[in-house]
């Protein structure tokens, strides 16, 4: 016979629990993505400024842009290729380099969501549709949102440093009020 006190079992402690690691956010794998699609559209972006602003690259510069405009319904056509070319450079550049990239993301959406709006959208397939300005806007926007990744200018800014989903959804909301606010005074 056993006696009483061998026959209870002891409780065991709990074993420690298990702390998987968080999944890392930025990778090399993905920081390199990031900063490909930046320079890409980035690069891609102030060259269809520099046609507007210089005539560079087959373009029509201030004074064929601005005529572009005024056809458009846009009032002070020069002023508006000014405006489209400086916004569209300097936020291609920013988005290339990783600065202020919120910012230079909305940008960048803003000048498209004008781009579409002229275009038209009777199709989506090119020539005629929308599908290269929505690629665009959309790869700007995701910019915006997520941020440039390691290899860009903002990670020695302070406010950007860690990205933050709020800026790039504050900035790209700026981008669509502007936008809107410029097809309104589009007759």
């Amino acid at each position: 016979m056993t006696s009483p006190s061998a026959a209870t079992a002891k409780p065991q402690a709990p074993a420690p629990a298990t702390r998987t690691a968080p999944v890392a956010l930025s990778t090399p794998g993905h920081d390199t993505g990031l900063l490909l699609l930046r320079l890409v559209l980035g690069l891609t972006m102030a060259a269809h400024g520099s046609q507007k602003l210089f005539g560079w690259f087959g373009g029509g510069g201030v004074g064929g842009t601005g005529k572009f405009f005024t056809a458009s319904g846009y009032p002070a056509g020069d002023a508006m290729a000014v405006l489209a070319g400086l916004t569209e450079t300097l936020g291609g550049l920013g988005l290339a380099v990783g600065l202020l990239t919120p910012l230079a993301g909305a940008a960048v959406v803003g000048t498209l969501i004008n781009a579409i709006a002229v275009h038209g959208t009777g199709s989506f397939f090119a020539p005629e549709g929308i599908e290269y300005e929505l690629l665009l806007t959309a790869a700007a926007a995701a910019l915006a949102l997520t941020g440039p990744g390691r290899y860009a200018v903002d990670r020695f800014l302070p406010v950007l440093r860690g990205h933050r989903l709020a800026h790039g959804a504050l900035a790209v909301t700026l981008g669509v009020v502007l936008a809107a606010a410029l097809l309104l005074v589009r007759s």
